[in-house]
């Protein structure tokens, strides 16, 4: 699936994650350029016509909720033998990642994301969509903390089209509710089971029901009680254990009515935590606290079911209040329009563009009352009057409410944190927070890879307007390694190319000019000079020895080995154009006569060394 384009609009880049239903790849949004997740159907349920039809209807239910607690989805389709959904792409880690990596989870943070997982159930369950799936794998926390319910819809539709295939149970076992190992029809209260494991599992670091098999596992669900979660983590309080438990009842009916139930029950749990926290209340407020629960949580093998309460609409309290409500509404909405008994008229002055106590004072003056609305806008400043209903102009009685709206200025938004990020997503997630990308530096970096954000500005969390730059900094990666550059003064120019060639520098400009320092063809000056610090793929400049003009000169040397040691070592040193160097070098015994060819270019001077001492001198 890499590289494949669905749809001729999202590229799949990356897999990110899976389970036994489906693959979740990493995809960039060709049409709105961002990033998205797509979760693709595996093969083997694509054949199943019911499955499909039940995936399909249920991804399309689910693609309907909003909510801040669950993972948008954006779209739903099939290309070719793909069936796909894409959804919000959360940069960040699941919840199962984070219990195996920190292990039970404090105590306050686990009622926190329990709250926001529940939260975001009872808006799945109000639009009549049970998740099904609920489990610690399927919860993913963003960078900036927010818990994300994912995997709406497949769960359900999976359960239904596999039940009836083999004798054995699809999905996430140590999550099940006892009426989902049953394999019989599941409700919302299957959810607050589930949740009812995670929230376990937090406070724990374990889920409640360890097996060899799913079966065996899926049997514990029905057969076992939980052990309780505070044998396992003292430090959990007795309120937050009886929701654990309770939730976790294994007949639905002794569970939550419904999660809003939970939601109240662990609202107060948070409550409690905070207040314990900052002893802003007495250990005698507690009991009124925890004791509705804890009897009902610890036996409840011995609890009646709850009985269900009497529908609102069947309670006369609520006809009456309704029957005030609307009386109350249609007396509101008459005041509204003004006084419909009086005959006196005014025209709507125009108060677009005013401070918002300066219209107030022009309507008023006009006996008509003023309700005032705000948005934000980047055109109009704060506090002045963007627009007026009714417009300038109209006719109205007296005392007609006037609305008028009135700029906030412009929205401001969170500078993202981008550090770590690369360049790309770091640009989708400026564009998503409504702001503009600025300047771009990019600087060398040893221990940060290439294309990666090292910084920016503003920083987050800074509360910027939307619609202003964000410049970044980026990594180019380690650089080139730094060379010490070694002298080449005195080294034949064929040698100095392969050492600059290992080296990973290159040869530069080569000027010759004439030297009788150097032989011909030795390298006399470098550039940069020896010991500086050069880049690998630098170029390195060299001057290099030529013969001097003028005609050769030859002679030849005659010697005859003085008296003296009995073995003497005779040098024959020449210097010319050229430079100097010894022609003739060897030892001999007193008496031994010695004849040597020798040439030159230019001025040639031969010298003769007896043991180092000058013998004799000439020029040719």
């Amino acid at each position: 699936m890499i590289n494949r384009t669905l749809d001729n609009r999202y590229t799949i880049l990356e897999r990110v994650g899976g389970g036994g239903m489906a693959d979740v790849y990493r995809a960039h949004d060709t049409l709105l350029d961002r990033s998205v997740a797509v979760k693709v159907l595996r093969s083997q349920f694509t054949d199943d016509e019911e499955f499909v039809t039940r995936f399909r209807r249920e991804a399309q239910a689910a693609a309907r909720l909003s909510h801040p607690n669950i993972v948008n989805i954006y779209d739903v389709g099939r290309d070719g033998d793909a069936y796909y959904i894409i959804m919000e792409y959360i940069s960040g880690e699941t919840l199962k990642e984070r219990i195996q990596r920190e292990g039970p989870l404090p105590v306050e943070t686990a009622v926190r994301i329990a709250l926001e997982i529940a939260e975001a159930l009872e808006h799945a369950h109000q639009n009549n969509l049970v998740h099904c799936d609920i489990k610690s794998h399927n919860i993913l926390t963003t960078r900036a903390g927010r818990v994300k319910v994912t995997d709406f819809g497949i769960a359900k539709a999976v359960t239904a089209a596999t039940m009836t295939q083999t004798s054995t149970i699809i999905g996430s076992v140590h999550y099940f509710s006892p009426e989902q190992a049953k394999g019989v029809a599941v409700s919302a209260k299957s959810d607050i089971y589930s949740l009812g494991v995670v929230l376990f599992e937090m406070l724990t670091g374990t889920v409640p029901f360890q097996g060899e098999t799913p079966i065996s596992i899926a049997l514990k669900h029905l057969q076992e009680q939980p052990p309780m979660p505070r044998s396992l983590n003292p430090a959990i309080p007795p309120l937050v254990e009886a929701i654990v438990l309770q939730a976790m009842a294994k007949e639905p009916d002794q569970r939550f009515s419904d999660i809003g139930y939970m939601i109240a029950d662990l609202k107060k749990a948070q409550n409690y935590l905070r207040d314990d926290q900052t002893r802003r209340i007495s250990k005698d407020d507690f009991p009124t606290q925890v004791l509705p629960r804890v009897p009902h949580a610890e036996v409840y093998e011995e609890a009646e079911p709850a009985k269900k309460p009497v529908p609102v609409w069947k309670r006369g309290w609520f006809w009456t209040f309704l029957g005030l409500l609307i009386l109350g509404f249609a007396f509101g909405a008459f005041l509204a329009f003004g006084k419909f008994w009086s005959l006196n008229e005014v025209v709507v002055p125009n108060v677009v563009g005013k401070q918002t106590e300066s219209a107030r004072t022009v309507l008023m003056n006009e006996n008509l009352r003023v309700s005032v609305a705000t948005e934000y806008s980047d055109k109009v400043p704060s506090g002045i009057v963007i627009s007026q209903n009714p417009e300038a102009g109209s006719t109205v009685k007296e005392q007609r409410m006037i609305t008028i709206t009135v700029s906030k200025g412009t929205e401001v938004t969170v500078v993202p944190d981008l550090k770590g990020l690369n360049r790309r997503d770091a640009e989708l997630q400026i564009k998503n927070a409504g702001l503009l990308l600025g300047r771009v530096d990019e600087v060398f970096a040893t221990d940060v890879p290439a294309d990666t954000v090292i910084n920016q500005n503003p920083r987050s969390p800074a509360q910027i307007n939307k619609g202003t730059t964000v410049d970044l900094v980026v990594s180019k990666g380690a650089g080139p390694r730094k060379i010490v550059l070694p002298d080449f003064r005195g080294t034949p120019l064929p040698t100095v190319t392969t050492q600059l060639e290992s080296l990973k520098l290159s040869v530069g400009s080569v000027t010759e000019v004439p030297n009788t320092q150097y032989p011909a063809g030795t390298v006399t000056g470098q550039s940069p000079v020896p010991g500086s610090e050069v880049v690998e793929g630098s170029t390195i400049d060299l001057t290099v020895a030529k013969s001097a003009s003028g005609a050769t000169k030859r002679a030849v040397v005659q010697i005859t080995v003085p008296e003296g040691a009995a073995r003497q070592v005779v040098q024959i040193v020449l210097t010319d154009t050229n430079g100097r160097r010894v022609a003739y070098e060897s030892a001999h015994k007193p008496g031994d006569r010695i004849e040597q060819s020798v040439e030159g270019v230019g001025q040639v001077k031969v010298q003769v060394y007896i043991n180092g001492t000058l013998l004799q001198e000439q020029l040719l």
